[in-house]
């Protein structure tokens, strides 16, 4: 029961803490700006186009570099240390 109340509980100062946010107007883009170019630009800290944007080269590089080591670690993980069989699809001993 008590965790319900505090799920409850969180709800209700998260519900208070968005609702009574001021939020500024809406910026947008201008008229002939490309929301795909201009997203493009900041991934790779570049920024050829009018709308001022803060760099994510490090960002991007970290993650990526993250995702090689998960994937890395997947493989390696379903390596067999038996490479001469196959692996069984239901990961059970063959019949």
């Amino acid at each position: 029961m008590l965790p319900g109340l505090a799920a409850v509980a969180l709800f209700g100062v998260m519900a208070w803490v968005f609702l009574g946010a001021s939020f500024g107007d809406a910026a947008g883009f201008p008229g002939g700006a490309s929301m795909v170019d201009t997203i493009g630009y900041a991934l790779i800290d570049a920024n050829p186009t009018e709308i001022p944007s803060e760099g994510f080269l490090a960002a991007l590089i970290i993650i990526a570099l993250v995702l090689d080591a998960a994937l890395d670690g997947a493989i390696h993980l379903a390596r067999r240390e038996d490479e001469s069989e196959p692996a069984d699809a239901t990961g059970g001993e063959d019949a």
